[in-house]
């Protein structure tokens, strides 16, 4: 099973379009979002979904109202943090990076997902995966990323939205 995993769109919407694009060429089941959407209008990108979608509010998602009214529309959001699980594989995500290593040194996770920083980053802390997508928008870095992650080898794809 693959899952696509963005954050901080930052209302970049053609980027957004872009990994939406990604996410559906590449077949993900589910996508997960780690927060800073901003405005309900990055939305109408991420209504192009063939998956199924769910996503944490971030420190920049002040419209939470539209934003929860029009992403329920799409899936579901929720406030941080997030656990579920996905093909035997236990997730947590969060916005900001200050629990990650706590959630990942603990044992009770495969994978930890995180934002905040716009830096994407793929590491191991024992045998659980941490993940940060970097940032949809490419406002900070000029880089704009999202990521594909497959639960059955737990490999990530980077894609350059470029």
């Amino acid at each position: 099973m693959k899952i696509g995993v963005m954050a901080d769109t930052h209302d970049h919407r053609a980027y957004t379009a872009r990994a939406v694009q990604a996410f559906n060429a590449a077949g993900v089941e589910w996508t997960l979002h780690a927060g800073d959407f901003v405005a309900p209008f990055v939305v109408n990108e991420l209504a192009g979904l063939q998956s199924s979608f769910r996503g944490i509010f971030g420190n920049n998602d002040g419209e939470r109202l539209g934003l929860y009214k029009r992403l329920s529309e799409i899936g579901s959001v929720q406030v941080q943090p997030l656990f579920l699980e996905l093909l035997s594989r236990r997730i947590a995500m969060i916005h900001e990076p200050e629990p990650v290593e706590a959630f990942a040194r603990s044992g009770l996770y495969d994978l930890v997902i995180y934002a905040h920083t716009h830096l994407k980053e793929t590491r191991y802390v024992g045998e659980c995966l941490v993940l940060n997508p970097g940032e949809v928008c490419g406002w900070l870095t000029g880089t704009p990323t999202c990521a594909v992650v497959d639960l059955t080898t737990m490999t990530v794809e980077w894609v350059d939205l470029k």
